[in-house]
């Protein structure tokens, strides 16, 4: 195995020794129910545990980088077909572990691809904690379960363009379009949920003049309302429930009719504020 400049031991400031001269990162998936596990090899540190795959970061890496880069190494799993979705961070002081929470869209099978792993398998979420868990895995995964969850946003646009005072009324199909672009750009979001930094699909609902903008080239979903607003961003919340019932759906709107609408919908809410502090 080729060494890493991320490679080697590091003592935290809470007097431990870690693996990962710049911290390292791990790689949690789950899908319908079950998540993916590591049983660790015997000769690694904790060996003949379960655990979830990954390793040191190396010095010009992101957490999610060193994630599936680790994973792909220590598994077979496909990482090109993992979405992610959130990132756990636990800070040591002077040394820090992301957990990288991720989505598949089937089980497939996999299997170990170097030394370090003894086997995988997809656990019922229900039993993880009924296994022989690495001692870090097992002390992180009450945090970590809650997490499981699929991170949906939802933008009121005619609300967030309103609480800027930027000339947006001149021009409300520019404006719209502007906030879409900016919304598309943010690589992750904070404050959202049990999540330290989540990446959302992102929902626009635009309606009035700025019907029709479409999601000009981003990955953004812009919904053009057909009647009124609200009644959209409702729907929306809905259909995304009536899918998943276990998303997190969270819609920014300062409307107080409509925040109660959308909790009673069932899905979490915010003000403008937090999106653009986001941006």
């Amino acid at each position: 195995m080729t060494r890493r400049d991320g490679d080697g031991l590091v003592e935290c400031g809470q007097g431990h020794t870690h693996w990962g001269r710049f911290g390292a990162a791990g790689l949690l998936v789950h899908h319908d129910g079950f998540v993916l596990l590591q049983h660790r090899a015997k000769l690694t540190i904790g060996g003949d545990t379960w655990g979830v795959f990954g390793g040191a970061r190396d010095s010009d890496e992101t957490p999610v980088q060193a994630a599936l880069r680790e994973t792909s190494e220590e598994s077979t799993l496909e990482v090109s077909t993992v979405t992610v979705r959130a990132v756990m961070h636990e800070d040591h002081g002077g040394w820090a572990y992301d957990t990288v929470i991720g989505t598949v869209a089937g089980r497939a099978e996999v299997g170990p691809a170097s030394w370090e792993s003894a086997g995988a398998a997809w656990v019922p979420v229900d039993e993880v904690a009924d296994q022989d868990l690495f001692g870090p895995f097992a002390d992180a995964w009450p945090r970590l379960r809650p997490c499981l969850r699929r991170p949906v946003l939802v933008v009121d646009v005619a609300n967030v363009m309103g609480s800027r005072a930027d000339g947006w009324w001149r021009d409300r199909a520019g404006a719209a379009a502007r906030l879409r672009d900016e919304v598309a750009a943010v690589g992750g979001v904070t404050g959202m949920g049990p999540f330290d930094r989540a990446f959302p699909e992102k929902v626009l609902v635009v309606e009035g003049k700025a019907r029709g903008i479409g999601a000009g080239g981003t990955s953004v979903d812009v919904v053009s309302a057909a009647g009124d607003g609200d009644d959209q961003i409702v729907a929306s919340v809905r259909g995304i429930l009536a899918e998943d019932p276990g998303a997190l759906c969270l819609v920014v709107t300062a409307d107080r009719e409509l925040k109660a609408r959308c909790r009673a919908a069932g899905a979490e809410v915010t003000g403008p504020r937090w999106l653009l502090h986001q941006l």
